[in-house]
């Protein structure tokens, strides 16, 4: 399957934003070592697709809202069909379709995304101003588009230029390598510091999930791929990096705004008191036996001034018994009136 109609779409987009920056008046050249029209582009490239996916955001959340409410049920689904996953799995999706929670939902934005971040990468890896005009002309650019971009810098690295370029690919770019890697390795931390928050945004908002799968998911989000792009971030363009930065920037301003206009039920604990979402799905802290509520009577306001209170002592069973040879008492049998 042919990816060109992908490449069509980034490259019409970043030439549109491009073009509108230009009619603005931001500087074609040169500013502080960047081509501000060309960062431009790529940061309204994020805005723009980001818009178009806002009501799947919406769903996003909606979607993990029910999940997260559905934890209990899922959880007795589970201790009910310990050992057949088979009936366990077909209760699951019935549950599911029945609260039109679909657990697939919280991943679909990041899915989304995956072409354009390819698009966008397969476009800048073509950036080369040693290449023939006619390999210029590539996905609807003009060869002074093509010139243009492949020049543009941030702080005088080229935007197509990676932390892992070769030496061959520096001297087309007509690049500095140690600018290239500092700029580059500076991005890379930022992209997977932002990767990181907007993961534990999420997660200190609605909670750890109670489902061990579900758990395992969001550890893997919130450690696995911050670790992941030490390593893949090297193969990036510094473009990329800045679209991936500026995505997951958007990405924390909108859960910040629909976590706060929106907030997340409470997770009930089992004995149905409302927990915090830091500490929903963690083990409850152990506690003390609880302690006899003090009164306020005045053997203790006699302890709180230092007295000892005076207790009296208990009357001896002996005492209480009637003595030998004494008649009954009938409580009940009242006395005769006094005659007057």
């Amino acid at each position: 399957m042919s990816l060109d109609w992908i490449y069509f779409a980034i490259s019409w987009i970043l030439l549109a934003w491009h073009s509108a920056w230009d009619a603005i008046g931001v500087p074609a050249g040169s500013v502080l070592g960047t081509n501000w029209s060309w960062i431009l582009a790529i940061v309204f490239l994020v805005v723009t697709v980001r818009v178009i996916l806002f009501p799947v955001f919406v769903k996003q959340i909606k979607s993990q809202r029910a999940m997260q409410a559905l934890q209990p049920q899922v959880k007795a689904l589970q201790e009910k069909h310990k050992g057949d996953r088979e009936s366990l799995q077909k209760e699951m999706m019935e549950l599911y379709r029945k609260e039109k929670a679909n657990p697939l939902m919280g991943c679909l934005p990041m899915f989304l995304q995956i072409p354009v971040f390819l698009g966008l990468f397969h476009v800048l890896r073509r950036l080369d101003p040693g290449k023939s005009e006619l390999n210029k002309v590539l996905y609807g650019w003009t060869v002074e588009q093509f010139d243009s971009a492949s020049m543009a810098t941030l702080f005088t690295a080229p935007i197509a230029g990676k932390f892992g370029s070769t030496a061959e690919e520096l001297a087309a770019l007509n690049a500095n390598g140690t600018t290239v890697k500092i700029m580059a390795g500076v991005l890379v931390l930022i992209m997977m510091l932002t990767t990181y928050l907007t993961s534990k945004q999420m997660i200190l908002k609605t909670g750890w999930a109670q489902d061990p799968q579900q758990r395992m998911i969001q550890r893997l989000m919130l450690y696995g791929i911050p670790a992941s792009l030490l390593i893949s971030g090297a193969i990036f363009p510094i473009g990329v990096i800045i679209y991936w930065v500026t995505n997951n920037l958007f990405t924390l301003a909108q859960q910040q705004w629909v976590l706060r206009k929106f907030p997340p039920p409470p997770t009930m604990s089992p004995s149905g008191k409302p927990v915090p979402a830091k500490t929903a799905g963690k083990p409850a802290a152990k506690t003390g036996p609880a302690q006899p509520a003090k009164s306020g009577g005045l053997f203790n306001r006699a302890k709180a001034n230092g007295a000892q209170p005076v207790t009296q002592p208990a009357p001896e069973s002996r005492a209480l018994a009637p003595k030998p040879g004494a008649k009954p008492v009938n409580p009940k049998k009242k006395r005769p009136a006094k005659r007057r």
